[in-house]
C-alpha cells in the first residue's frame, strides 16, 4: 500500500494561525517536506518547528535558482521544471515505500504555492488531501484592519511579476486588489499602481504576523527595502473611508476619498470624462473606461445608457432626457467645478455622434475653459455591426447620419451623392425613428442612383443586446418599413463581396485591395 501526500497550508507566518488540521497532519505523518531558498533556511519549517517530531523524515526542497539568472540550457524555467520533476520522484520514493508525506507551504498550498507543482505531478499517482490555510491576502487585510471588497465588489489578485503596463491596466479596472511578489518587482508595481491612479489608495503590508511586520502607505515605501514576503493592498471603494493606524509612525494621512496622487494618466479629481460604453453591455467595455466608471463621483447620462453603469456605493447618478445633452454637458461642467469627478456617458464612442461633441462645446468658453475634459473612446456601432457580418469596412468608408434634427435634410443627399459617387462603403447611422419614416427610403433612391442593385446591405439591430440580430441583404431588397433607430445599416461599396460559409453563416467583406 501507497503512503498518502498531504499539502500543508501553514497561514501566513504566525505560528498559532495554523488550522487544527495542519496541526494533526504534521503530526502524524511520516515524512516532512518543505521548500527553501538555500539549505538550512526554509521559512515553511520554522512555521512548522514546534510540531515537528525528532523521529520525523525531513525532505528539504531546495531552489536550485530563485531569479532569472541560471546557466542551465532551458534558462530559469528550464532549471525550475528540471528540479520540481526531480522533488516529487523524491517525495514519490517514500509514498511507494508507504510512508505518508506532508509538504509544508505558507499561506495556503494551491495559491501561488510551491506545493501545487508537486500536487500536480503526484497526486493522481497518490491518495492526495489538501489541507487549506490562511493566505497573505487575507492577514494583510487583517493587519490592516480594513475591509478588502464589500457587497459586490470584485477583488483581483494579481501577480507582481506581470509587465508594468499589464498590470495598470488591470489595477485601473479592479474594485479591489491585491499585488504578490513583490521584492524586486516592486518598482514597476509602484509605478503601475501610480499610472492607472491607485497608488493613493495602496497600502503596503510586509511579513504579515511574522516578526517584523510593516504597514503603512505604499507611497512612501522605499524599493530597496521590500522583501518577496510583502503585499500591495487597493481596498475596495466602498471601504475607502475606512481609517487606517498605520504600524510605522512616519507614515502620512492617507488622501481623502477620491482624491488619489493625481499623478499619471489615470482618472483625475475635479474632471470631466466622456465615457464610451460601447454598443451594448460590460462585455463592450474597455479597460479605461471601466476604470474612469469606478473612479467617478458622480455619473451623467441619457437614462437609457445609464442602465448600463452599475451603482457604486456613494457614487451619484444623474439619468436625464435623450433631447438634453447641451444642458447635460453644462450639468456635468459645473459638477467639475466643485471639484467633482464626473463621468459623462454616452453609447458607442462618445466622439461619434455622441457626447463629447456637446461636451467640449460647452467646455470651450467660460466659465468652464480650465476644466479638464478627457473623452475615454469605446467600440463604434458600425465596428460592431461590421463585426458581426464580417469584414465590410475592410476598406475605405464613410460615416453619415440620416437624422436631419440638427443637419438639414439636403446637406445629407449631397453628401450620401458624393459617398455613393466616391464608391466609399457606407455606415448609416440613425436611419428611422418614429418620427423619421422617409429619410431611409430617400437615402435607398439617392444610393440606387449609383450602386448596383445587388449591392451588399447589411442591417444589424441592438448590437450586443438580447434582441441582437444581423440581416444581409441587397440594396435593391432592403425594405426601410422593417429599420427603427436600434438599427444601423452598412451599405457596401461595387468591391463589397458575400460568401455563404459551410455553416451556413453568410459572411460580407470589402476587399482591402481595389482594382486599377
Amino acid at each position: 500500500m501507497t503512503g498518502r501526500l498531504y499539502g500543508v497550508g501553514l497561514g501566513p507566518g504566525d505560528p498559532s494561525l495554523l488550522t487544527l488540521r495542519a496541526v494533526e497532519v504534521i503530526g502524524a505523518a511520516d515524512v516532512i517536506a518543505y521548500h527553501g531558498a538555500r539549505p538550512g533556511h526554509s521559512i515553511a519549517r520554522s512555521i512548522a518547528e514546534r510540531h515537528l517530531r525528532p523521529d520525523h523524515i525531513e525532505e528539504p526542497l531546495v531552489y536550485p535558482v530563485t531569479t532569472g539568472t541560471t546557466d542551465h540550457p532551458g534558462g530559469y524555467r528550464g532549471a525550475i521544471e528540471e528540479f520540481y520533476a526531480e522533488a516529487a520522484e523524491r517525495l514519490a520514493a517514500h509514498l511507494d515505500a508507504g510512508r505518508s508525506v506532508a509538504v509544508l507551504a505558507e499561506g495556503d498550498p494551491l495559491f501561488y504555492g510551491s506545493y501545487m507543482h508537486m500536487h500536480k505531478r503526484l497526486a493522481h499517482r497518490y491518495p492526495a488531501e489538501v489541507v487549506p490555510g490562511v493566505t497573505s491576502v487575507s492577514a494583510a487585510s487583517a493587519r490592516l484592519g480594513r475591509p478588502l471588497v464589500e457587497g459586490e465588489e470584485v477583488l483581483t489578485l494579481l501577480p507582481g511579476t506581470l509587465p508594468e503596463d499589464e498590470l495598470a491596466a488591470r489595477l485601473a479596472t479592479a474594485d479591489a486588489a491585491a499585488v504578490l511578489k513583490l521584492g524586486r518587482t516592486f518598482p514597476a508595481v509602484r509605478r503601475a499602481l501610480e499610472s492607472s491612479g491607485r497608488l493613493g489608495d495602496a497600502h503596503y503590508v510586509e511579513r504579515a504576523t511574522m516578526d517584523g511586520e510593516r504597514t503603512g502607505a505604499l507611497a512612501d515605501v522605499d524599493p530597496a527595502s521590500v522583501p518577496y514576503f510583502s503585499v500591495a493592498v487597493v481596498p475596495g471603494r466602498t471601504a475607502g473611508a475606512a481609517p487606517v493606524a498605520p504600524t510605522t509612525s512616519d507614515t502620512p494621512a492617507e488622501p481623502a476619498p477620491g482624491q488619489g496622487t493625481g499623478d499619471g494618466p489615470g482618472p483625475e479629481a475635479g474632471g470631466v470624462a466622456v465615457v464610451g460604453l460601447g454598443p451594448a453591455g460590460p462585455m463592450w467595455l474597455t479597460p479605461q473606461a471601466r476604470a474612469e466608471l469606478a473612479a467617478a463621483d458622480d455619473v451623467v447620462g441619457y437614462t437609457t445608457y445609464m442602465d448600463r453603469v452599475p451603482a457604486r456605493p456613494g457614487q451619484r447618478r444623474h439619468a436625464s432626457d435623450n433631447r438634453v445633452e447641451a444642458e447635460r454637458a453644462e450639468f456635468a461642467l459645473e459638477l467639475a467645478l466643485r471639484g467633482r469627478r464626473v463621468a459623462v456617458v454616452s453609447s458607442g464612442d462618445p466622439g461619434v455622434f455622441a457626447m463629447a461633441t456637446a461636451v467640449l462645446e460647452a467646455a470651450s468658453s467660460a466659465p468652464y475653459l480650465d476644466v479638464a475634459v478627457r473623452v475615454v473612446p469605446g467600440i463604434t456601432a458600425a465596428q460592431s455591426a461590421a463585426a458581426l457580418a464580417g469584414a465590410p469596412l475592410g476598406h475605405d468608408y464613410a460615416v453619415v447620419s440620416l437624422s436631419d434634427r440638427l443637419k438639414p435634410w439636403p446637406v445629407i443627399e449631397e453628401r450620401l451623392r458624393a459617398a455613393a459617387a466616391a464608391d466609399l462603403v457606407l455606415a448609416l447611422y440613425n436611419p428611422a425613428s418614429k418620427s423619421r419614416t422617409a429619410q431611409l427610403a430617400a437615402a435607398r433612391k439617392i444610393l440606387l442612383d449609383c450602386r448596383a442593385p445587388a449591392t451588399p446591405v447589411v442591417v444589424a439591430r441592438d448590437v450586443g443586446g438580447p434582441a441582437q440580430s444581423v440581416a444581409v441583404t441587397t440594396l435593391d431588397g432592403l425594405d426601410p418599413e422593417r429599420v427603427d433607430m436600434r438599427c444601423i445599416l452598412l451599405v457596401g461599396s461595387s468591391q463589397t463581396r458575400t460568401v455563404r460559409r459551410g455553416d451556413g453563416a453568410t459572411v460580407v467583406w470589402t476587399p482591402r485591395r481595389y482594382p486599377d
